[in-house]
């Protein structure tokens, strides 16, 4: 078994060096603003632009993959990566912003895809684990090149920090997908912990189930509470006036902004192998349940005292975290429901949820600016998260236990 865990190895350097296109955006968008005066809402339309073409076009991808293999789409991925960021550090327009946006969108959406159908495909024993593993790429990846990403921006220009960060990764991913394979038909794997579907449900099956339609609604609610934080969390600290307050935890000391982003992506991370980890032994639904009922918490503890410098960073920590067991979970849960053949296709079709997700971003700062705080956009966040733990006890977990039919479990 080997060589799956080289795969999932392979899988999460991919899914670090996209981190940044959406973890790292909220660093470019006040310098792109001081320097165009383009309006801090019409520069957050590249994320959602971002947003959308990462998970719209995933379906699509995903049947590429599960036809032709992983190699192909993560190549044509990493090319896209390196071109959107190296546009952006050119882009005098909102219009080649959007579309700098777009390209890297497809991109992340190509690499994304590819790695987590591996994952869910290679490992039917430990899916929450290997899925929580490559998605932790994705969420702690960004940790490492925040402070680089800054610094980059602050010495040389936003423009610089697009140009060598876009190509740097681009160049990494097209090396290390080379080496990207998909498990042989007839391929002996360990039997699975949790239950399972008995047989593999098509696409087209898939969209014409209640249980998809529910696991995309949760889905929708918790990534809309979390991507609002990714957008806008430099802006929250601004308005807070506590941006660049130095803040000194564990014996390091840096301004409340860096700090937060900085552990927010760890925790983010942490939090996605853990609760997969944790998911294969007490259940999907069991796990989902505690991780939203965490969110709605640690949203309404931010909102109550994130003003604070050290309440910001470590309440901002703790919202990460609860959401992060999203990128898990949900494709793990996916793959349990309706089998592994078309893994890729359907855990793509479930990914859209966060594009429609990205939808609700903008309409953020008009609400902030109509009641003259972040205060009605936390208690609906809030709300979501409450309201995806309700569905997860009551609706999922039974229409689940009535419908699935288990297959022999790992002893």
């Amino acid at each position: 078994m080997t060589n799956r865990w080289l795969q999932l190895s392979i899988g999460i350097v991919c899914m670090v060096m996209i981190s940044s296109l959406q973890h790292g955006w909220t660093l470019f968008v006040n310098p792109i603003d001081d320097k165009h005066d383009w309006g801090l809402a019409a520069i957050q339309v590249a994320f959602t632009v971002f947003i959308l073409s990462e998970t719209w076009l995933v379906p699509f991808e995903g049947w590429f993959v599960d036809r032709f293999g992983p190699r192909p789409v993560a190549l044509v991925g990493g090319a896209l990566v390196a071109i959107s960021w190296s546009l952006n550090s050119v882009a005098d327009s909102l219009a080649l912003l959007y579309f700098g946006a777009a390209l890297g969108g497809i991109g992340a959406g190509c690499v994304y895809g590819t790695c987590l159908g591996n994952a869910l495909k290679w490992f039917p024993d430990r899916r929450g684990l290997a899925t929580g593993l490559t998605v932790a790429g994705y969420g702690i990846g960004s940790a490492f090149t925040v402070i680089p990403l800054s610094r980059t921006i602050e010495t040389s220009g936003y423009e610089a920090a697009f140009l060598w960060f876009g190509l740097g990764q681009g160049i990494v991913i097209c090396l290390v997908a080379l080496l990207l394979a998909k498990p042989r038909t007839g391929s002996k794997l360990p039997a699975p912990h949790v239950p399972q579907t008995a047989r593999d449900f098509a696409p087209r099956e898939v969209l014409r189930s209640p249980l998809f339609w529910l696991l995309f609604v949760m889905s929708l609610l918790v990534t809309a509470a979390g991507l609002t934080f990714t957008a806008h969390l430099a802006t929250i600290a601004l308005d807070f006036q506590i941006a660049d307050v130095p803040v000194s935890l564990l014996g390091v000391t840096l301004p409340a902004l860096t700090f937060a982003l900085t552990l927010d992506r760890i925790a983010n991370g942490l939090a996605r192998p853990l609760c997969g980890w944790l998911s294969d032994y007490i259940g999907r639904e069991n796990t989902m349940v505690m991780a939203f009922t965490l969110g709605a918490a640690s949203i309404y503890a931010f909102g109550r005292w994130g003003d604070d410098p050290v309440m910001f960073v470590l309440l901002a920590s703790a919202v990460f975290f609860a959401w992060g067991e999203v990128a898990s979970l949900f494709p793990a849960t996916c793959t349990d429901y309706f089998g592994a053949s078309y893994a890729t296709t359907n855990a793509g079709m479930l990914h859209t949820a966060k594009g429609v997700a990205a939808m609700l971003i903008p309409l953020s700062e008009p609400m902030v600016t109509a009641t003259g705080s972040w205060q009605a956009v936390f208690a609906i966040a809030v709300g979501m998260n409450a309201a995806a733990a309700f569905l997860g006890l009551a609706v999922l977990r039974p229409m689940r236990l009535a419908r699935l039919k288990p297959v022999p479990v790992a002893e």
